[in-house]
């Protein structure tokens, strides 16, 4: 893992036959990711694709909408 200011390099995963992905311990760690999480995958075709746990998603659009 390479960390500079808040930013991170976990490293590189694979795509297994069914699609999924083994997320990096050390980026669980850091991002508090545990089994049973739910999480929102984003995409843009130029920018790539996020991963973002689904209560912080839920957090960030409840802000947009103005709910408390």
């Amino acid at each position: 893992m390479v960390e500079t200011n808040g930013k991170y390099l976990f490293g590189i995963c694979k795509v297994g036959e069914k699609g999924q992905i083994v997320i990096p311990k050390d980026a669980r760690n850091v991002f508090d990711i545990k089994p049973g999480d739910s999480l929102v995958i984003l995409g843009d075709k130029e920018k790539g694709i996020a991963i973002v746990k689904a209560e912080v998603f839920s957090s960030i659009t409840d802000d947009i909408m103005g709910k408390n």
